[in-house]
């Protein structure tokens, strides 16, 4: 039969010279120099290492998992950075008498050089060596890591830190006495506070953003599409779901490295007179700076070893070569012109602009929680500064990690619909208002009681007679179960110590008993009076924990939603552009507005000579009713538009198996065709 068929095909004479160019051109095509060529840069690009790190004993690591975990453990120190940046604000804010509106403005860096760099990089380096260019950004990292430490090595621990440590009284004796007749009822008006430079450690801080925020536009704009590009669309999300729980132990493992620095003082060498639990307190958080500099430098060189392209993605490029050559537009022939097409084009699709900007309100809302939780913890329930970052990190993001697994194993399995996963975004961002209004009702009655006794003690007419105004936040405790900022504020003249070598104030004459004879009341305690609030932190810790998990749920959905609703060839500047939006729009405001709004809660400053300092006290009732409400809006509001991605998002596909009703209905109607013309010809 097959020879019958080939003299059939030959019988005409005209048709045999084709048949034989047919045959003769594929052997000419093997060995043309410009094949030859391509072979050769195909090899080079799917070749590991570099430098002197390279050879064939490395080649079996270029594999699709091992790019998962490598591009997980990367980003997981990362976001180690982040997480112990964030965890160490407070801490940051007292040693440098920063304002929290200018932290936030600090914080926000990063966001900055993201907005302005991620669409550009994204555009431009998306047909480079990508992996080569995420090691570049690593290393802008380590430079973030290395300039934020040396602030403490530029400046020391600071003099307000040194004279609450008992080499400071045994060396330094008379200026230690008279430090402390400073915390007393001062017959004069005292001088201001000096502080040489002040500003350049905030212009520090803001430049070492800056540059980090390079290397996150490199890392995650050209790390997510590259693992989209050498992975088959079938086991994305199981690699999303993979690469972001390795992402999630980062903030975990950077609040615990927080924690454990923060429980040294700032300077390890010498002993502390106060406990951790003061407000006082300075950890050393320029201790982890040096750490993660030096595993961020480790996951860099990692990095700069892995291939251009995977050679299995190499595989299925070389079967669709003509069909990748009309999608992708060589880099030497892109330009301005083509990439404004671009932003027309992604401009005009409904489901990526809608699932842009629900996420964009979904972070405005809860940037506050990511920045200032620990703060947030620190003020509502009085917890210490390394219990608040243990709480924010190892508890709170371990359930995190749960939500990330928990969603990328139901979608690996069920493989739901674009609809599907919009309509769960949605559900996740109504879930989140409801929780965040529970924050609201989970207040400490005895945290707010202390502040406004607090306050009216600081408002006292009689405390104005000793003139506190620019007296340390140093409090007292009176009888009456009332904190006094200071000594001063409090009325006392004289000091003792007791039994059992606590600090006693006496003389006290701003001091109130309603129930006491005045020789009994007259007197204060250092510190502030004991307040019971683990009670609620647990409830709230528990709502938080809740929140993590469900929100965690929703990272895979709408990224897959983002990567499937745009043509490949805009994938890379499409994650750019997003990236530029969301930090002009969310990641840039979002800190400065929310440290305003904490800041405008504020009720004891530590006044300097050339401005009101850091806040030591805030209206915890008044704070928690502002934030929780303000942020809850946002995130409602996102809501609706994760509606409008569930509306458009009908014909969106996912999964490469995936039949549109369209396409399924045409193919039943030709296999219905098929079977009548071989009953015809039966």
């Amino acid at each position: 039969m097959a020879e019958d068929r080939k003299q059939e095909t030959l019988e005409s004479s005209e048709t045999l010279p084709f048949i034989q160019k047919a045959l003769v051109i594929p052997e000419k095509l093997k060995d043309s120099p410009e094949d030859e060529t391509e072979k050769e840069e195909d090899n080079k690009d799917t070749a590991c290492g570099f430098w002197i790190f390279r050879g064939p004993s490395m080649q079996r690591f270029a594999t699709e998992q091992m790019y998962v975990i490598l591009y997980g453990l990367a980003g997981c120190v990362m976001t180690m950075t982040f997480a112990y940046f964030n965890a160490t604000i407070t801490t940051l804010e007292k040693r440098y008498k920063i304002p929290t509106k200018i932290t936030g403005i600090i914080s926000v860096g990063n966001d900055i050089s993201t907005m302005l760099t991620a669409a550009l990089l994204g555009y431009y380096a998306g047909n480079g060596h990508r992996p080569r260019w995420m090691g570049i950004g690593l290393l802008t990292i380590v430079a973030f890591c290395l300039l934020t430490s040396s602030l403490h090595f530029l400046y020391g621990a600071g003099e307000d830190a040194l004279k609450l440590t008992r080499e400071f009284g045994q060396v330094n004796e008379t200026l230690a006495r008279q430090e402390k007749d400073k915390k007393l009822c001062q017959s004069s008006p005292g001088g201001c506070i000096q502080e040489v430079g002040q500003w350049v450690p905030q212009v520090f801080l803001f430049v070492a953003q800056l540059i980090s925020g390079v290397g996150q536009a490199l890392f995650y704009t050209l790390g997510i599409a590259y693992l989209d590009d050498n992975g088959t669309k079938s086991k994305t999300p199981a690699m999303l779901s993979m690469s972001s729980l390795l992402r999630m132990l980062g903030p975990a493992i950077g609040y615990s490295l927080a924690a454990l620095c923060l429980r040294l003082y700032i300077e390890p060498t010498l002993e502390p007179l106060i406990g951790r639990e003061d407000p006082r307190w300075l950890g050393a958080w320029w201790l982890g700076w040096l750490v993660l500099a030096a595993i961020t430098l480790i996951s860099a060189l990692f990095l700069f070893m892995f291939p251009k392209e995977l050679p299995s993605s190499r595989k299925r490029r070389l079967q669709l070569k003509q069909t990748e050559r009309k999608m992708s537009l060589p880099l030497k022939e892109r330009s301005f012109g083509d990439m404004m097409k671009t932003v027309r084009r992604l401009a005009r699709n409904k489901v990526y602009v809608y699932n842009t900007f629900a996420s964009i309100l979904y972070f405005f809302g809860y940037m506050a929680y990511w920045i200032f939780t620990p703060k947030y913890i620190e003020t509502q329930y009085r917890q210490s500064a390394a219990t608040a970052t243990m709480a924010t990190g190892t508890v709170a993001l371990g359930f995190s990690a749960a939500g990330v697994l928990i969603s990328g194993y139901v979608i690996s399995k069920y493989k739901p619909s674009a609809r599907s996963m919009a309509c769960w975004n949605a559900i996740v961002d109504f879930v989140t208002v409801a929780g965040i209004l529970c924050y609201v009702a989970i207040g400490c009655e005895g945290s707010d009681r202390l502040n406004s006794l607090t306050t009216l003690s600081a408002g006292d007419s009689c405390s104005a007679s000793c003139h506190c105004d620019y007296v340390h936040y140093a409090p007292v405790c009176s009888p009456e179960n009332i904190t006094y900022i200071s000594a001063c504020h409090a009325g006392c003249s004289e000091r003792t110590k007791d039994a059992l070598g606590r600090t006693i104030y006496t003389d006290c004459q701003c001091l109130g008993s309603s129930s006491l004879t005045t020789s009994e009341s007259q007197f204060a305690v250092d510190g502030t009076c004991p307040v019971d609030c683990f009670n609620e932190f647990l409830v709230f810790l528990g709502v938080m924990c809740f929140l993590k998990l469900v929100g965690a749920s929703s990272k895979s959905t709408n990224l897959l939603i983002a990567l499937r609703c745009i043509p490949q060839e805009d994938k890379t500047f499409a994650l750019g552009l997003g990236s530029m939006v969301a930090s002009l729009l969310a990641f840039i405001p979002s800190p400065i507005f929310f440290g305003w709004l904490i800041d405008n809660y504020c009720l004891v400053w530590g006044k300097t000579c050339s401005s009101k300092g850091n806040c030591w006290l805030y209206d915890t009732e008044s704070l928690r009713y502002a934030l929780n409400f303000t942020a809850a809006s946002f995130i409602f509001l996102g809501g609706f538009l994760n509606i409008s991605v569930w509306y458009h998002a009908k014909d969106l596909k996912i999964f490469d198996e995936e039949k549109s009703p369209k396409s399924s209905s045409q193919n039943k109607e030709l296999e219905m065709k098929s079977l009548n013309s071989k009953s015809q010809q039966n």
